[in-house]
C-alpha cells in the first residue's frame, strides 16, 4: 500500500523481463527494455514523489484518492507513465516506450527454441497481466475516487521543507472540498519540469531508438559487443496482440476492484489467495526458515564447538587454564606457617643425608 513500495517492486518485475530475455538469447531486446525503463520508471518515482509532497507526506495509498483534481499535471504525467510502464501500444501502429522494449522481449521468447522459452513467454504475458492491475490499482487508488485521508490532519503539519509552497497549500487544507477531491496542492514546477522531460522519453524513446537496439540500425549501433538476431520472425498474429489483451484485462480488473465495485476488493483481501499474495508468497518466511536459521545454527555449532572449545581451549584459554591450575597447585606449599616450613627444611635435610650415604657406600665398593 506504499506508493514507493509498490513502484520499486515493480522495478524487480522489470529486472525479470531483462533477465529472462537474456536467457533466451535477447541480450539487446534486454538493454533495450534497461534504457526505455529508465525513462519511465524515473518519471513514476518522482511522480510518486510529487504526490507524496502534495500531500503533505502521506505515502499510504489508503488514505489517498481524489488527487486528481488538485494535482492534475502530475496526474498526467503519472498517467503517461503507467501507460509506458505497461506497455500500452497497437501491434503495427505504435506505442508508448515500454511497448517496443516489452513486446520484443515476449516476442523473442517465443520465436526462441531453448529449454524453457515457452514457458519464459507464458510467464512474460502473465507478468504483462499484473503490471497492468497493479498499475492502474495505483492510479485509481492515488487519483480517482474520494480522499480517504483525515482531511483536517494535514492543519496541523507544518514543515519547513515546504517552503513558499506552504501558503498555497495551506488555503487547499482549509478548503476542505465538497467534491471529495484531496485536500492537497500541485508541485512546484523544480519538481514538476524533470517529469515532463521523463515523459517525453516514456512516450518517443521507444519509437526513436527502436532502429538502433533492434531494427536495420542495430548492427552498426552494437558493433560486435553483442550477437544481434539477422531476419525478421514472422510470428502469429495472437503471439503479437496478446500483451495488449493481457493489458487491457488487468485495466478493466482493476477498474473492478478499485472503482466500480470497491467491496470486491475487500472481499478478495478476506481470501487465502490475498494473503498469499500479500506475504509475498510467503518467500520471507522460507527464506528465514532454509538459510537464516540454518546458518545461524552452523554459525553457533562453529561457536560453540570450534572457537570456544577447540581454538580457545586449546589455545589462549587452555594455556591461561593450565597456568592457573599449577599456581593453585604450587600454591598449596606455601602455607605461612613456620613449623611447616621447619618439617619441610628436616624432611629435606634428612633427604640429602641418606643420599649422601648411600651415593658414598656405593662408591666405598
Amino acid at each position: 500500500n506504499d506508493i514507493k513500495r509498490v513502484i520499486a517492486y515493480s522495478t524487480c518485475s522489470q529486472l525479470g523481463y531483462m533477465f529472462f530475455a537474456a536467457g533466451v538469447g535477447a541480450y539487446n531486446a534486454a538493454m533495450f527494455h534497461l534504457f526505455t525503463h529508465a525513462f519511465f520508471k524515473a518519471l513514476l518515482f518522482l511522480g510518486a514523489g510529487s504526490v507524496i509532497h502534495g500531500l503533505h507526506h502521506e505515502q499510504d495509498m489508503r488514505y489517498m484518492g481524489g488527487v486528481r483534481k488538485p494535482m492534475p499535471i502530475t496526474w498526467a504525467m503519472m498517467t503517461i507513465g503507467t501507460f509506458a510502464l505497461i506497455g500500452f501500444g497497437i501491434p503495427g501502429v505504435a506505442g508508448f516506450a515500454g511497448f517496443y522494449s516489452k513486446d520484443a522481449i515476449i516476442e523473442a521468447a517465443y520465436g526462441s527454441h531453448g529449454i524453457g522459452a515457452q514457458f519464459a513467454f507464458w510467464c512474460g504475458v502473465t507478468a504483462a497481466l499484473l503490471t497492468s492491475f497493479y498499475s492502474w490499482r495505483l492510479a485509481f487508488m492515488t487519483f480517482e475516487g474520494k480522499y480517504r485521508g483525515n482531511p483536517h490532519a494535514a492543519e496541523h503539519h507544518h514543515d519547513d521543507a515546504h517552503g513558499g509552497d506552504h501558503g498555497r497549500g495551506h488555503d487547499a487544507h482549509h478548503a476542505n472540498p465538497a467534491d471529495g477531491s484531496a485536500p492537497a496542492h500541485e508541485s512546484p514546477w523544480v519538481m514538476l519540469g524533470p517529469l515532463v522531460v521523463l515523459a517525453v522519453g516514456a512516450v518517443f524513446a521507444g519509437y526513436v531508438f527502436y532502429p538502433y537496439f533492434l531494427g536495420d540500425q542495430s548492427e552498426g549501433f552494437w558493433r560486435h559487443v553483442m550477437p544481434v538476431a539477422h531476419g525478421h520472425h514472422e510470428f502469429p498474429p495472437w503471439v503479437l496482440w496478446a500483451p495488449l489483451i493481457v493489458t487491457i484485462t488487468g485495466f478493466v480488473l482493476a477498474a473492478i476492484f478499485y472503482l466500480w465495485k470497491s467491496g470486491a476488493a475487500k472481499a478478495f483481501a478476506k481470501g487465502p489467495v490475498w494473503a498469499f499474495l500479500y506475504n509475498k508468497w510467503y518467500f520471507d518466511e522460507l527464506y528465514n526458515f532454509v538459510f537464516v536459521r540454518g546458518a545461524r545454527a552452523l554459525g553457533d555449532l562453529f561457536w560453540k564447538v570450534g572457537d570456544r572449545r577447540v581454538i580457545d581451549g586449546l589455545g589462549p584459554d587452555g594455556v591461561a587454564a593450565s597456568s592457573r591450575f599449577m599456581a593453585r597447585q604450587v600454591r598449596k606449599l606455601q602455607t605461612g606457617f613456620v613449623y611447616h616450613y621447619s618439617f619441610l627444611m628436616l624432611i629435606a635435610a634428612v633427604a640429602f643425608g641418606a643420599y649422601a650415604i648411600i651415593v658414598s657406600s656405593g662408591a666405598g665398593r
